[in-house]
């Protein structure tokens, strides 16, 4: 099956759940970047969320950007999200040292750190982007996108998230759930939502059993009353192009510009979101210059 999201109303109404399968998006940021198995996970499990996140957006004009920083060595993991389903994003350091916890399951929390911090960032197109930042929980991604929605958007919510990577760093599965409590929710339906989360086998567990089923199957299985919302599809997908890269080009200084035109004969830039890799020959480079000192006259 290939890569969806899907948004449901469960317990009359009174909840809303979020499931997305993910497993081609993040094999290709895996590809992408090379990413060694805890950067999958890490970079993965964030993705998946975001898929769901930006699913939350109001219209196709808003989008967002999460950013974790936990003074791991890892990095910095970033990543855009958008209200179409498409998402990207990349970590500081791909080829994190793999480690693993004492029962077999990637460290990522050891990878990304917990000495920092969480921040959503939307781009909501208000004359001020809106900000919320927690402190991270444990670095393993879930728990510390449960914390943020619970504190930061002042919303009851649990958040499932997994991938499963196998010996050759090829992605066997990756999925998420985010379940929120609405504001009418009883405390009958928070029993019923942590009876099923702790029946629930992992994240990327589920995803492999039900590869050749429908996520609103799942939803099915998982709650007695569901009402299906909707489903899309979502995507690794990346904006850039030559031409925004030239745009970016020529933000630059000039006498940068004009070292690359004379010292280097042309440059190369590469995207840090999707690790595309774009060539602009000395010619280009003038032309870039020479737009730039005729805008300015």
């Amino acid at each position: 099956m290939k890569d969806q999201l899907l948004k449901a109303l469960v317990c009359q109404g009174r909840v809303r759940l979020y499931i997305a399968r993910t497993t081609d998006l993040v094999q290709e940021a895996r590809d992408r970047f090379d990413l060694y198995p805890c950067a999958s996970a890490a970079l993965g499990r964030t993705l998946s969320v975001g898929t769901m996140m930006g699913s939350m957006l109001k219209s196709d004009q808003e989008m967002l950007t999460i950013t974790i920083n936990g003074h791991g060595p890892i990095g910095t993991v970033m990543v855009d999200a958008y209200a179409n389903g498409n998402v990207r994003g990349f970590v500081s350091n791909p080829h994190v040292p793999t480690q693993k916890k004492e029962d077999g399951h990637l460290d990522v929390g050891g990878a990304v750190g917990t000495n920092g911090t969480l921040t959503v960032t939307k781009d909501l197109h208000m004359e001020e982007n809106w900000t919320g930042t927690v402190a991270l929980q444990s670095g393993e991604i879930g728990e510390d996108f449960a914390y943020y929605f619970t504190l930061s958007e002042q919303i009851p919510t649990a958040v499932d998230v997994g991938v499963l990577v196998g010996a050759d760093h090829h992605i066997i599965s990756s999925g998420a759930m985010i379940i929120q409590m609405l504001p009418d929710a009883t405390e009958t339906d928070i029993a019923i939502c942590e009876h099923v989360l702790q029946g629930l086998k992992p994240m990327s567990q589920i995803m492999q059993e039900y590869d050749d089923s429908s996520l609103e199957q799942l939803a099915i299985d998982m709650f007695e009353d569901v009402q299906i919302l909707g489903t899309q599809d979502i995507q690794y997908w990346c904006p850039c192009s030559k031409t925004r890269m030239a745009r970016a080009l020529s933000t630059i200084a000039d006498h940068d510009l004009e070292a690359m035109i004379h010292e280097d004969h042309g440059a190369e830039v590469t995207c840090n979101f999707c690790n595309e890799v774009y060539q602009f020959s000395e010619q280009e480079l003038v032309d870039i210059l020479e737009m730039k000192h005729a805008t300015r006259s």
